[in-house]
């Protein structure tokens, strides 16, 4: 799996065996949610596995995008 991620521009992070309806935690690194996606489309269409993929972005970044006006969706608008 490690080079097969690697191949795609991803690595893990960490793994983690947890407790409740999925057996690990994967945390991966990669150029961007598209790269992620595919990976998860791909792995996924094997059967073998079942995921969540949950797209993670900074919190400064994620702050910084919230005083620039910006609203949850991605537009921006005026406040009134």
């Amino acid at each position: 799996m490690n080079r097969e991620l690697s191949r795609r521009g991803a690595r893990v992070i960490a793994q983690y065996a947890v407790l409740g309806p999925y057996d690990f935690v994967t945390v991966l690194e990669a150029p961007d949610n598209e790269t992620v996606s595919s990976i998860s489309i791909e792995m996924g269409a094997r059967g073998s596995v079942q995921m969540m993929t949950m797209p993670a972005i900074p919190l400064d970044t994620f702050i910084n995008r919230l005083t620039r006006g910006g609203s949850a969706s991605g537009r921006k608008g005026k406040r009134r």
